[in-house]
């Protein structure tokens, strides 16, 4: 039987998983997929071996704090991963848990195929050396990165981004606005504070005072505004719902129309005006979407000392790094304020030249993205199996 160990170490990453599986199956229908796994992958029948949760730390204060569990549960995994010997490895971002474990199966003549190229072009550009003894090849979803992996020997694909193949060129606002059952006359606004629970924490309070200015500026225009909030689990549902409780409970005054929903961030996303999005994968689904948008982050002031020192660009979103221009603002850490971001999206909102210029640049984005990834991904991953 043909047999793949994958890892794969959040929500995003769970989603390349699906795509990539569902392509193998249509060839291998018995395919043995086994490690680690969120809910899509799984329901392609993916064994997962430990819960994805335990993978979804991000920060490095964060990490420590977490990181005699990860080291463990790496070890264990790699003792199971060698114990039934796959065809292949695959290791879908993640890089600083699965680049050691693609070091030590290659070491021991298992194929590596790491799914998503490390910022290498953002930040630790040095770690190209490490990645050429651990990885067998290299599939990229960016079309600026293969140049830095072939110079340096790595052998390496260009797939594009599934979400380009999966994503309408031209979203249907107003259909999902009526499914949603949203007021005509409303902004709507999707905020979407993070996939990890460390992140949402974060950014909980900061997004729904943003909101409440936001909402408060357009209220004084004689405009309403809805919100739509969609929480990929029931962990950073109940943190985000804990934070607005907690700020109703102190100034209930501030009451806004805010809808929190379980998952469907593309149906929330299709149907606003604006994003408020936390940086990372969200902010490619919101351009691909040619949502206007605000990208925000927070973390430790540590963490952020230690990453800012490390940074070769001047932006963190994925619009901006695809565009090589700032083409939506970013307001991180301590320019993440209120008033900064209600500020900003109103000022965002009410530049329609502004706003048809960036629909043009989201275009140019997602045709160059297009590439029917998942068929590629599949293509180099069946290179390296057994004939059945």
């Amino acid at each position: 039987m043909t047999k793949i160990a994958m890892v794969a170490g959040e929500a995003s990453g769970d989603l390349l998983g699906y795509h990539l599986i569902r392509e193998l199956k249509s060839a291998h229908p018995d395919i043995d997929i086994f490690g680690i796994a969120g809910p899509k992958m799984m329901s392609l029948g993916a064994r997962s071996l430990y819960p994805i949760e335990r993978l979804s730390v991000r920060g490095y204060l964060e990490v420590l704090k977490h990181l005699r569990g990860l080291l463990k549960l790496r070890k264990q995994l790699l003792k199971q991963i060698l114990q039934e010997k796959p065809d292949v490895f695959i290791g879908i971002d993640a890089p600083d848990f699965n680049f050691w474990l693609e070091k030590k199966l290659k070491a021991k003549g298992i194929a590596t195929i790491h799914y998503v190229s490390p910022s290498i072009w953002a930040w630790r550009k040095n770690r190209i050396h490490s990645i050429k003894r651990a990885v067998s090849h290299m599939l990229a979803l960016f079309p600026f990165e293969p140049a830095l992996y072939q110079q340096a020997g790595v052998p390496v694909t260009y797939i594009g981004h599934p979400l380009a193949d999966a994503l309408p060129m031209e979203p249907d606002v107003a259909a999902m606005r009526e499914k949603l059952k949203l007021k005509k006359d409303s902004v709507v606004i999707a905020i979407l504070p993070g996939s990890r629970q460390s992140e949402v924490t974060f950014h909980a309070e900061l997004m729904l005072e943003s909101a409440i200015s936001f909402e408060r500026l357009m209220r004084e225009n004689g405009k309403t505004v809805q919100f739509l909030v969609p929480l990929v689990t029931r962990e950073t549902r109940d943190i985000f719902q804990n934070a607005w409780h907690q700020l109703l409970t102190d100034k209930p005054e501030l009451a806004i129309d805010l809808q929190i929903m379980f998952g469907h961030a593309h149906e929330a996303m299709i149907a606003a005006d604006a994003v408020l999005v936390a940086s990372g994968t969200a902010t490619l689904e919101a351009a691909l979407l040619k949502k206007p948008m605000i990208i925000t982050y927070k973390m430790s002031n540590m963490s952020w000392q230690l990453l800012k020192g490390m940074r070769l660009q001047p932006y963190v979103g994925l619009p901006n790094i695809l565009a090589g221009e700032f083409i939506v603002p970013e307001l991180l850490q301590q320019e993440a304020t209120p008033a900064n971001i209600a500020q900003t999206m109103y000022n965002l909102l009410a530049d329609k030249t502004g706003l048809a210029i960036l629909q043009e640049k989201y275009r140019a984005i997602h045709a160059r993205l297009k590439q029917n990834s998942a068929q590629k991904a599949a293509a180099v991953v069946k290179q390296f199996l057994q004939p059945s």
